[in-house]
């Protein structure tokens, strides 16, 4: 059960901003089509248009939900953008590098190669810190806010391994904030609603949301986590989150193990 018209209403907003964003990119498909068109795991042709759709959503909801301030505005709007921007160039200037995770990227920079998962690494954490800091006040807090919004980002992109999987994760981590009032709630409810709006389509393979949507959605999971904890509270999902990052492989096996 959402709390209060603070959840409902950017809850609503996410998921039709969501739907219209869409469907417009499904008829319009910029670039044209084969520049959206991606093969699954089960080698099916599938489109990216819930990508940025996601982003769009997640962002418009998060930035006009009601009762936040300036500084918690900025933060979603930096967060969520810059995750689904770093995600969407991974998504198009990546899209033929077999090379996944932490290691893979770094280990390619230190040969001298700067690929786009190393860019999207740098870039969304960045970001996450950067959004952080406008969150927080003290110096522990910013650094702990930060790498939970990044943290968030990397870890829903590593449940996005087979349909559905990314967004039922984001509603199930989502739906424990739809329950709390102020900033928290009505930050949860943005991910959520943009989530909702693309399960369907996603567990269809009638499209995926790529690096793109998950990012995006992972960000505006850890701002709600953000905007919603102390100090105690950040440093468990923080480490939490840390641990899941290191074991990234695993997690990314026993999401696509799920209801196979």
């Amino acid at each position: 059960m959402i709390a209060t018209l603070s959840e409902a209403l950017p809850l609503g907003t996410a998921a039709a901003v969501t739907r219209a964003a869409y469907g417009l990119l499904r008829r319009r498909a910029p670039g044209g089509r084969g520049r959206w068109e991606r093969t699954n795991y089960a080698g099916r042709t599938v489109g990216l248009y819930g990508g940025p759709a996601v982003v769009l959503g997640t962002a418009a909801a998060a930035v006009t939900a009601p009762g936040l301030s300036a500084r918690t505005r900025g933060a979603a709007a930096l967060a969520v953008l810059a995750a689904g921007g770093c995600g969407a160039y991974d998504d198009l200037a990546g899209a033929g590098d077999p090379r996944r995770g932490f290691r893979a990227h770094l280990s390619a920079l230190r040969d001298g190669e700067l690929t786009s998962g190393a860019v999207k690494l740098f870039g969304i954490g960045a970001a996450g810190l950067a959004a952080g800091a406008l969150l927080k006040h003290r110096p522990l807090d910013k650094a702990l806010a930060g790498v939970v919004i990044a943290g968030a980002a990397h870890v829903v992109n590593l449940v996005d391994v087979r349909p559905g999987r990314a967004p039922a994760a984001v509603l199930a981590a989502a739906a424990p904030g739809l329950l709390r009032s102020g900033p928290a709630g009505a930050l949860s409810a943005a991910p959520a609603g943009a989530a909702a709006a693309v399960l369907a389509d996603d567990l269809r393979e009638r499209s995926m949301i790529g690096d793109a949507g998950a990012h995006a959605l992972g960000a505006g999971l850890g701002l709600a986590v953000a905007a919603g904890y102390g100090r105690t509270g950040l440093a468990a999902h923080a480490a939490a989150l840390v641990v899941a990052a290191a074991a990234g492989d695993r997690i990314s096996r026993a999401a696509g193990a799920v209801g196979a």
